[in-house]
């Protein structure tokens, strides 16, 4: 069962525009109808870095669950269709454009009848023809422009500190005997050999090493600003007439009289004035 124009009434400006595996695509935009039969057969759905970009999709095998507008189509299949500009009217060769890039059927009938409208319905109908240009709408967004991380890894050095030590050394201490102190020498002296010994000490420097903390590091980012140039190509309609009458004008009109002038001889190709080529108008086809 297709979609009738009163469901995408509903949705419109709600909406998401989803694809068959569930990933969003975009907002709903604008409706188009057939001329003819008045049913839906396109909708715009609103895409880029500020949803100002417009992009048709078919309405072929679409559905509506819930508030969401379920399309057979992949999410970058739609974004990269071709940029047409959503001005109310689409030509059949525009549609045709659209159609070759979903995979969608078209028959070439609707581009030799006469009898259709030269435009079709879109979100404006007049007799006008509207003109439509590019803009450029430049963003930002954010990505990954790379890593720093803190790598903790061990170095050696060699440290050298002076300690203060202490170490004990012998001195010969000589007291005479007098008469004055016999008692100060032993009794029942005997000569002989004999040894007497002192311990010495020394201190001597002892090397431990303990783990202390000395800093704290972290990681933190700064927001510099700055400015690039970005360039892009636009495209612009233009619009000329092609009045079929200003030629016969042209030709109905005498030739001013021109003064007599000795024949010469020219060579090269014959010098003619052109008409410029015009906009040829555009039908809607089914």
């Amino acid at each position: 069962m297709s979609i009738t124009i009163e469901e995408l009434q509903k949705l419109s400006g709600r909406a998401k525009v989803v694809t068959h595996q569930g990933e969003a695509v975009g907002s709903i935009g604008e409706i188009y109808v057939d001329d003819v039969t008045g049913t839906p057969d396109w909708v715009t759905v609103r895409t880029g870095l500020f949803g100002t970009a417009d992009t048709f999709v078919p309405l072929q095998a679409a559905r509506v669950e819930g508030d969401d507008l379920v399309v057979p189509y992949a999410k970058d299949l739609i974004k990269g269709a071709p940029r047409i500009e959503a001005d109310g009217a689409l030509s059949p060769q525009e549609e045709q454009v659209l159609y070759g890039h979903y995979g969608v059927g078209f028959t070439d009938s609707a581009l030799d009848d006469p009898g259709r409208p030269a435009v079709r319905s879109g979100t404006t109908t007049d007799a006008a023809m509207t003109r439509s240009e590019e803009r450029l709408v430049v963003g930002t967004q954010q990505r990954e422009a790379g890593r720093a991380r803190l790598r903790k890894y061990i170095v050696t050095e060699r440290v050298t500190q002076t300690v203060p030590v202490r170490h004990e050394e012998v001195r010969v201490t000589r007291e005479p005997i007098t008469e004055a102190d016999p008692g100060a020498a032993a009794p029942g002296l005997v000569i002989r050999e004999e040894d007497y010994e002192i311990v010495l000490h020394a201190e001597t420097p002892v090397v431990e090493k303990v783990v202390v903390p000395v800093e704290r590091v972290r990681l933190d980012t700064v927001t510099v600003s700055g400015q690039e140039r970005v360039s892009a190509d636009v495209r612009k309609e233009m619009i000329e007439l092609d009045d079929p009458t200003d030629d016969a004008r042209s030709s109905a009109a005498p030739a001013p009289a021109q003064p007599q002038k000795a024949p010469t001889t020219k060579s090269g190709p014959g010098t003619g004035k052109s008409k410029p080529k015009g906009k040829k108008g555009t039908r809607r086809r089914r």
